[in-house]
């Protein structure tokens, strides 16, 4: 089966994680990559020291992308030098190489059947920046074993991926605390 989570709602990858530790509970093992991330996040170290039977990896840089015009400006100052702001269409080619490298990875780790259950955390994200192609997706999905539940996290899931899933869940925003000005908190948002 192929699961999507998507949506401008908090909780896409927290609920990947929380099927992941069903997932152990249920005698599997896990493979998790997490595009668009650094390690530094709340999660990472829980399951990396408690669940060896989770693989746990990063594709990611210790920055944010974004595309011009976006995010405000006063976002963008808050952030700083922890966002890349990047023409539409045009992604930072170290981005693409580093995104795509590690895919290579994850197609191996697919194909093998040795993991009941693979998270791919934010692949939708990396497909709509076009830092992976719908193409290298599409041809690893047709050859997903038997065996294995394949599960894609981020916002702005395609069309044409949301089409071909099994089961697709999106998180819909009603109300954040951000719009108050309340920052991301540890514990809770990373």
């Amino acid at each position: 089966m192929l699961q999507v989570y998507t949506g401008s709602g908090k909780g896409k990858t927290t609920a990947a994680i929380g099927l992941a530790t069903r997932a152990v509970g249920a005698g599997m093992k896990v493979y998790i990559m997490q595009f668009m991330k650094s390690l530094a996040y709340s999660e990472q170290k829980v399951l990396q020291e408690r669940f060896p039977e989770i693989t746990l990896r990063t594709s990611g840089k210790p920055f944010f992308i974004a595309e011009e015009g976006t995010l405000s400006k006063s976002l963008q100052d808050k952030l700083g030098d922890s966002v890349v702001i990047f023409p539409k269409g045009e992604p930072p080619q170290d981005y693409i190489d580093l995104i795509q490298n590690d895919f290579k990875e994850v197609a191996e780790v697919v194909i093998s059947g040795n993991y009941g259950l693979v998270i791919l955390d934010e692949l939708n994200v990396a497909l709509h920046f076009g830092l992976i192609g719908r193409d290298t997706v599409e041809e690893l999905l047709d050859k997903v074993p038997g065996n294995v539940e394949v599960v894609l996290t981020g916002r702005g899931a395609p069309d044409w991926l949301i089409e071909c899933a099994d089961l697709v869940t999106e998180m819909k925003e009603v109300k954040h605390y951000y719009a108050k000005g309340v920052e991301a908190r540890k514990g809770y948002e990373y």
